[in-house]
């Protein structure tokens, strides 16, 4: 966990608000997801600097778009 991550008190919050709708391909953790978007905001990093961790760079990336 990193000091960018959310506490589990504040992930409850962030979970009642997400729509998870059900696709034909698995999603990535909404969780580690959002963990890579608030790190990439935090930190002034490049996208392509985005640690492993959070998932497919291409994927935080998309979600942070939409």
């Amino acid at each position: 966990m990193s000091r960018y991550d959310p506490t589990d008190s504040e992930w409850c919050v962030i979970e009642r608000l997400s729509l998870n709708k059900s696709r034909g391909v698995p999603r990535v953790d909404d969780r580690r997801v959002l963990n890579g978007i608030f790190w990439m905001l935090r930190s002034g990093a490049r996208w392509s600097d985005l640690p492993e961790r959070y998932g497919p760079r291409t994927t935080c990336y998309n979600r942070f778009v939409r």
